[in-house]
C-alpha cells in the first residue's frame, strides 16, 4: 500500500447479540490476504468481545492490532480515546491494510462517522463502508416493527405510546446508516423468516442496499470489504432519529458487572440467566465463568432468553474469576435483584 493512501475502515454495527463478534472472527480467519486491525467498543466497564477476538489473533492480525475501548461510546470520547487509538494503529511497524471497528450494540453509528472528519485522521483514513447486522429471526418476529394498526389502537388509550422505544430507535438508526445489511442467524430464521425480515428492513431503509443472509458470520471478505463508500462524506444519505442534536445520550441503557462464585451446575446458571431475561427484561449478558473441576473458562453469551456457552481456553496463571456483564434498559437494571436472580 502506498504510504499516502488512506487506510479503509469498516464500521460493523448491529443490535445487541446480532453477531458482530462472530462476523469479525470469520474475517480474521479469512482475511483474503489483508493485514487487519480491530477496534472493539464495548458498553460497560468489563470487555468480553475484545478478549474473544484476541484468541483469534494470527500473523494477519497480531494481538497488538486488536484494541478494546470499554466503558464509553467512542464517538463521545473522540479526543481522549478514539483519535489516539486510531493513531496508534496507523503507527504500527506494519500498517494495517484495513481496520475493522466493532461498535457497541447500543451505539448509534452516525455520530461515529462524524468523528472521521477530525483533522488528525481525516487525511489518513476513510470509512470504506458501514455493515449493519440484524438478527433475522428476531426481526421476522416483529420485535422492532410493531403492527401499525395495533400501535394506533393502543395510542388511542395511552398517549404515552406516541413515542418509539429507545431500542427501536437504535435499531432503525443502525440499519439507516448501512451500506450493506447482513441478516444473521439465517439458519434459525429459515427462508420465510429471511423474506419477512427483508420486508421489515426495506420499509425502514431510506435507500436500497443489499441485504444478505448469513449463518455463523460466514461471508466472503471481498463482499463487505473494499466498498469504497467514503461514508464520512455521505452523511446526508444516512438519516438518524438524532439528526440536529448537538449531543446524543446513552442514559436509556445501563450495565452492571456481576462477580460470580465458581459454578458447579452450568445448566442452573443458564436457567437463571433466562429467568432474568423473562422477569427483569435483561437484554444481554456475557462473560467468562469458572466451572468447578474444569481448567477451561466458560464463555457465556445471552441475548434475551437465548443463551450460548462454550469452553474457549484455559484460565492460565491468572485468577479464576467469574464475571458477567448484564445490560438492559436503564430502569430495568437492578444490581441487587440481578444478584438475587443469580443466587448470589
Amino acid at each position: 500500500m502506498n504510504s499516502l493512501a488512506k487506510v479503509p475502515v469498516t464500521v460493523v454495527t448491529g443490535f445487541l447479540g446480532s453477531g458482530k463478534t462472530t462476523l469479525i472472527q470469520h474475517l480474521l480467519a479469512n482475511p483474503n490476504g489483508k493485514k487487519l486491525a480491530v477496534l472493539v467498543n464495548e458498553f460497560g466497564s468489563e470487555g468480553v468481545d475484545g478478549e474473544i477476538l484476541k484468541s483469534c489473533a494470527d500473523a494477519n492480525c497480531p494481538e497488538e492490532n486488536i484494541v478494546e475501548l470499554a466503558n464509553g461510546c467512542i464517538c463521545c470520547t473522540v479526543a481522549d480515546d478514539f483519535i489516539p487509538t486510531m493513531e496508534q494503529l496507523l503507527a504500527r511497524p506494519v500498517r494495517p491494510d484495513h481496520i475493522l471497528i466493532e461498535t457497541s450494540g447500543l451505539a448509534l453509528p452516525k455520530p461515529l462517522l462524524k468523528a472521521f472528519d477530525w483533522p488528525e485522521i481525516r487525511s489518513r483514513i476513510t470509512v470504506d463502508g458501514v455493515i449493519a447486522l440484524a438478527d433475522a429471526e428476531a426481526v421476522a418476529a416483529g420485535r422492532f416493527a410493531p403492527d401499525p394498526d395495533a400501535v394506533e389502537a393502543q395510542r388511542a388509550t395511552d398517549e404515552n405510546l406516541d413515542h418509539e422505544t429507545p431500542l427501536s430507535e437504535v435499531f432503525e438508526d443502525q440499519i439507516a446508516c448501512a451500506d450493506i445489511v447482513l441478516l444473521t442467524k439465517a439458519d434459525l430464521a429459515g427462508s420465510a423468516g429471511i423474506e419477512a425480515a427483508k420486508a421489515v428492513i426495506a420499509a425502514e431503509m431510506p435507500r436500497r442496499v443489499p441485504m444478505l443472509p448469513i449463518t455463523d458470520g460466514a461471508i466472503d471478505a471481498r463482499i463487505i470489504l473494499g466498498l469504497g463508500a467514503a461514508a464520512e462524506n455521505d452523511l446526508a444519505a444516512r438519516p438518524s432519529h438524532h439528526d440536529g442534536e448537538e449531543e446524543h445520550e446513552h442514559d436509556d441503557f445501563a450495565s452492571v458487572v456481576i462477580d460470580l462464585p465458581e459454578v458447579t451446575d452450568v445448566d442452573a446458571l443458564v436457567a437463571s440467566v433466562q429467568k432474568l431475561a423473562r422477569e427483569q427484561n435483561v437484554l444481554r449478558a456475557k462473560g467468562y465463568v469458572a466451572v468447578a473441576g474444569k481448567p477451561m473458562r466458560l464463555l457465556l453469551q445471552a441475548v434475551g432468553e437465548r443463551v450460548r456457552h462454550q469452553f474457549d481456553k484455559p484460565w492460565g496463571a491468572g485468577i479464576r474469576q467469574s464475571k458477567l456483564v448484564v445490560i438492559g434498559e436503564h430502569g430495568d437494571i437492578d444490581e441487587a435483584a440481578i444478584k438475587a436472580g443469580l443466587g448470589i
